[in-house]
């Protein structure tokens, strides 16, 4: 039973972590560094002139809980992430209000590739210009599950694999996210920046002889979160997002400021934050996410109770 509860208190860290991040970013999506600079991000607010309130989370929230209700239901079913996947986009489930919004054009393409009949695990975009982060932002569902499978490590890391291509195949996206999952699984057992730092060792020994790990050398230098916030960027692109997330972790104290380093880095402000938020979550724990943003979130009951759902399944695997 303490085991269960420890679990699911890592489980709501990372869930709620990852949906204060989308929705304190989501207000000033897509606005510049300059703008930020001028006019930072203090809080969490609501947005669209007032069209969704305080506390609303974007479609990385959404689409991360379309595969938590999946593998809750169904385990590593693809089609059934892909059915929820639909559901979330035609029939507004998964959301914060009843209304799905900020669809990113990948995963759009992909769902309706699924809706057209392609079997889900064809649909995902592999163009060289198609390494967005629209699989990065969903994918901390299948590192946890697959952090308590009894896999061995290589499978581990295809099923990984498998579960970007759903809307991202080429390899830059499918290896972001196993970077993604090496860190996540330190910070499971470690929750220190030095986790942070062996996750990202271990994901540098794994995919070693790569040559898409190149695209991402600058998170194993040693100097890396010294670098200077204007040589951050914060774009859409799959290794802008995940170096913006782990330099904002280990370059802060605090949850709160963490998400508001990511957030004012400018651009595309919810899913740098949602992955921010969802390691950092980890970093400091459900008590060190601030109340007055976990209380605001829009279904918030849902959201734990979905997490409660999912740390009984991993529990049980």
């Amino acid at each position: 039973m303490k085991l269960k509860a420890e679990l699911f208190e890592k489980v709501r860290s990372i869930l709620i972590g990852h949906a204060v991040g989308d929705a304190v970013g989501g207000p000033v999506q897509f606005e510049g560094r300059n703008v930020r600079d001028r006019h930072p991000v203090t809080d969490m607010t609501a947005f669209f002139d007032g069209r969704f309130p305080k506390g609303a989370w974007s479609d990385d929230t959404s689409m991360s809980l379309c595969a938590m209700d999946a593998l809750i239901h169904h385990g590593l079913d693809f089609e059934a992430v892909m059915d929820n996947f639909r559901k979330w986009l035609f029939k507004n489930e998964f959301t914060p209000t009843g209304v799905t919004f900020d669809v990113g054009m990948a995963c759009c393409t992909a769902i309706y590739r699924a809706q057209s009949g392609v079997a889900a695990e064809q649909c995902g975009c592999s163009g060289e210009y198609e390494n967005g982060n629209g699989s990065l932002m969903r994918i901390y569902p299948f590192s946890l599950y697959l952090h308590c499978a009894g896999f061995p490590l290589e499978e581990k890391l295809n099923l990984i694999h498998r579960a970007s291509a759903l809307t991202h195949s080429h390899p830059r996206s499918c290896i972001g996210c196993g970077i993604y999952t090496f860190v996540l699984w330190e910070l499971l057992q470690t929750p220190t920046k030095q986790g942070v730092k062996d996750g990202l060792k271990k994901a540098m020994q794994y995919y070693r002889d790569d040559p898409e790990l190149q695209r991402y050398r600058r998170l194993f230098d040693e100097r890396f979160e010294f670098l200077p916030r204007d040589e951050i960027e914060s774009s859409g692109y799959v290794v802008d997002t995940l170096e913006a997330a782990i330099w904002c972790v280990l370059t802060t104290e605090t949850f709160r400021d963490c998400i508001l380093k990511a957030v004012n880095l400018g651009l595309d402000t919810d899913s740098v934050g949602a992955v921010a938020g969802s390691l950092a979550g980890l970093l400091y724990g459900y008590g060190g996410i601030p109340g007055d943003w976990r209380n605001s979130l829009c279904r918030k009951q849902y959201l734990e109770e979905l997490g409660q759902a999912f740390a009984e399944k991993l529990s049980a695997i």
